[in-house]
């Protein structure tokens, strides 16, 4: 039974993140003490700094030889039950169509797994909830954000085909290896890639020969670490004080990201959790860290703007 000290941990947990949200949100939109270059420089601080060094901070904690394979298998398949899904809408039914394809699956599939998932899991399950969101957001940024770029890239693609070329088959050929050397090429630019895969390298060699990170390189990484979780919520503010409407969206489509996101996204992880038989703590991890969120459920245009800026 979920008793008082329970729910007490959970909002003692999240309740930080939304104050630098709000404080975030309120610099722009209330205190007017940031106008848009403003916004775009700490955006850049945030993304080319203290992301990155956050992301590593938090792979290099894992043990990759203690992986939960059965987690990393009902992962893939609850998202390749939605890329079907997606796939299917978009192909056979006068309403689908490829942009919002993208959105749907970001919505029910990719989430604040580091900002938000580590303390919420944390103070709800402890160590073990908090290493398999950091184990997910590995997996997550090194091959379902690679995927989720390439759609991107095709969608960008979709609208500027050469009408002339008279090979369809040579040109999805074509079209293919350009795009994916496209997505190559972003990812090298992204510091998170190198955060991720230094990070994930360290945790290996660390791990295999009992090695201790030296404390000067630690300290250097966790001076700027430390700040990225209350950083990227103020961040998320000032995205959102940049609007002229918090919720862009219309009431439907904000009830449809919320159905996405809260009913569509732990459905098909509990799907694909009981085909592999995750049972226990785990099986709870598992279904409620894909339905965490950080306010960008409540407006499917704001996440597609989110989205996009990363493309």
């Amino acid at each position: 039974m979920i008793g008082w000290d329970d729910i007490y941990k959970v909002v003692a947990a999240m309740f930080p993140l939304y104050v630098a949200l709000i404080l975030g949100y309120g610099s722009v939109k209330w205190w007017h003490m940031f106008n848009s270059d403003h916004c775009d420089a700490i955006n850049r601080l945030s993304c080319y700094f203290i992301m990155p060094l956050f992301t590593f901070d938090f792979t290099t904690r894992i043990d990759p030889y203690k992986m939960n394979y059965r987690f990393i298998v009902a992962d893939v398949i609850s998202k390749a039950i939605i890329l079907l899904a997606i796939s299917l809408w978009a192909n056979f039914t006068n309403k689908g169509n490829y942009p919002w394809s993208i959105t749907c699956f970001s919505l029910s599939s990719l989430n604040n797994t580091l900002v938000v998932g580590v303390p919420l899991m944390a103070a709800m399950y402890g160590p073990l909830g908090e290493n398999l969101v950091i184990k997910s957001s590995i997996l997550q940024f090194m091959f379902w954000i690679m995927i989720l770029l390439l759609m991107f890239e095709f969608q960008r693609a979709k609208r500027s085909l050469d009408s002339d070329v008279s090979s369809i088959d040579t040109r999805k050929r074509t079209s293919l290896l350009i795009l994916t050397k496209i997505v190559a090429i972003k990812l090298a630019k992204n510091p998170n890639s190198y955060a991720c895969v230094m990070g994930l390298l360290w945790a290996l060699m660390s791990n295999r020969w009992n090695l201790e990170m030296p404390i000067i390189i630690k300290g250097s990484v966790q001076i700027m670490s430390r700040a990225g979780a209350g950083v990227a919520m103020f961040c998320m503010g000032l995205v959102m004080s940049m609007q002229e409407k918090m919720i862009e969206c219309s009431a439907k489509l904000a009830v449809l990201g919320m159905v996405l996101r809260f009913m569509v996204a732990p459905a098909t992880m509990a799907v694909g959790s009981f085909l592999v038989g995750l049972r226990g703590n785990i099986l709870h991890v598992a279904i409620i860290q894909v339905s965490k969120t950080g306010f960008h459920s409540l407006s499917l245009t704001y996440v597609h703007k989110l989205l996009a800026s990363i493309a």
